[in-house]
């Protein structure tokens, strides 16, 4: 690894012999924002692959953004690219049809020869050994306040060709304030999830609530996707099990969660074929997902990346993780929402979504209304559960009637 100036990186930017180079960087709240406005400057046309990026990112003509996971800094554009992706098969992409070209990471400094990614490994690591196979170009934006976290995220310096010195910035997500209905989705998701469980969150306020929700628990672990300041909270409250280490994939919160990670032995960051694994995570004893949707039908089909006929996020990890823990020994699937829209006066829960499907089979909907418990039910006793213990009871008369005439009505009496 050579750090260099921005102007040798400008230079070894524009000097790949590429028309339009695929540039995979860092996404989420780890955006190494300097490198790639040298990148911008530095190529006239370029396809920028990332997660959930924040932004602000470069939108102009000649960049095409590239992603599985839409964030807010690619929302919105038609420069936007999207690839409908499980993100479990991203790393066979980087294989296949969208080979990278380019990486652009935001690390630690150099400690004992080695980087680490910080807050954000998932597909990184995949992306580095493909760009390293092709001999293309692996930067690092050395940042001084990304905590070093251990495990894949770990990179010996050789395998970097070049590195700038970043500023010191690492952003924090707003945090929403938590609602009387997210507490109480809340406190029946929680009823769920018995001592000694292993637990994957997605992200939102009711996963949020659900972690404190589960504060009196003990034995927990943690094998997820994410996580966030709740985890943290879990581990001081003594509900983690000391012996499992805590999984994840990446991480945001706040600066206190980023101190906390730092060194910490007891998180290890995983590559995303590692912890999005359907045959691992269904080897996990009570492994319960804890996911949301924006609408799900009497069919049990959630939707969760669509809003109004427009792409919001993606699949993410939802669809691996209720694979995996569907099959897990004492575990659940669960999608947790409110049954309500309230800015639309519309129910969540539909006859037959309308928005393209991000998952299916699930073992229990719980709203703030109450759990249906749908696991091996027929189609009928399914949908009449769905209606009676988890839509909101304004929409149910009109429920019962499309369950009807979707050839789900009168279904015999569902079982507790």
């Amino acid at each position: 690894m050579r750090v260099v100036s921005e102007h040798e990186l400008h230079e070894a930017l524009a000097a790949v012999a590429l028309a339009e180079p695929r540039v995979v960087a860092s996404g989420n709240h780890a955006v190494p924002q300097l490198a790639l406005s040298i990148l911008d400057r530095a190529r006239e046309r370029y396809r920028l692959f990332m997660l959930a990026a924040q932004g602000p990112l470069p939108c102009r003509e000649g960049v095409i953004y590239e992603t599985p996971f839409v964030g807010p800094g690619m929302r919105d554009t038609p420069r936007l690219d999207y690839l409908p992706m499980r993100l479990s098969l991203v790393p066979r992409l980087f294989d296949t049809l969208r080979p990278p070209d380019i990486l652009l990471l935001n690390t630690t400094p150099v400690r004992d020869g080695r980087v680490s990614m910080g807050v954000e490994v998932n597909i990184l690591v995949a992306a580095l050994e493909r760009v390293r196979s092709r001999g293309g170009l692996v930067v690092a934006q050395l940042n001084p306040s990304m905590p070093y976290t251990l495990g894949d995220g770990e990179i010996d310096c050789e395998l970097i060709d070049l590195a700038i010195e970043g500023p010191p910035e690492l952003p924090s997500p707003v945090q929403g304030t938590s609602h009387a209905e997210a507490e109480q989705i809340a406190e029946q998701v929680a009823a769920l999830v018995g001592d000694g469980a292993t637990l994957q969150l997605g992200i939102g306020q009711v996963p949020d609530a659900t972690l404190r929700a589960l504060a009196s628990r003990r034995r927990l672990a943690i094998w997820s996707e994410m996580i966030s300041d709740g985890v943290m909270e879990l581990e001081r409250r003594g509900s983690l099990d000391a012996g499992r280490p805590i999984v994840s994939s990446f991480l945001f919160g706040s600066p206190e969660l980023y101190e906390w990670v730092d060194r910490n032995p007891r998180l290890l960051m995983r590559r995303t074929e590692t912890t999005n694994d359907a045959s691992l995570i269904e080897g996990l004893a009570g492994m319960t997902s804890i996911n949301t949707a924006l609408q799900l039908d009497l069919t049990d089909q959630a939707g969760a990346s669509h809003i109004a006929g427009r792409i919001y996020s993606g699949f993410g990890g939802q669809p691996d993780f209720v694979a995996g823990a569907i099959r897990s020994p004492g575990g659940h699937a669960v999608i947790a929402m409110s049954s309500w829209h309230a800015r639309s006066e519309s129910s969540t829960i539909v006859g037959r979504l309308n928005i393209p499907v991000t998952s299916f089979q699930h073992s229990a909907v719980v709203t703030e209304q109450g759990i249906a418990h749908i696991f091996g039910r027929s189609q009928r006793a399914q949908a009449r559960l769905i209606i009676e213990r988890a839509a909101h009871p304004d929409a149910r008369e009109e429920l019962y009637a499309q369950a009807a005439a979707l050839g789900l009505g009168a279904p015999s009496a569902a079982p507790a």
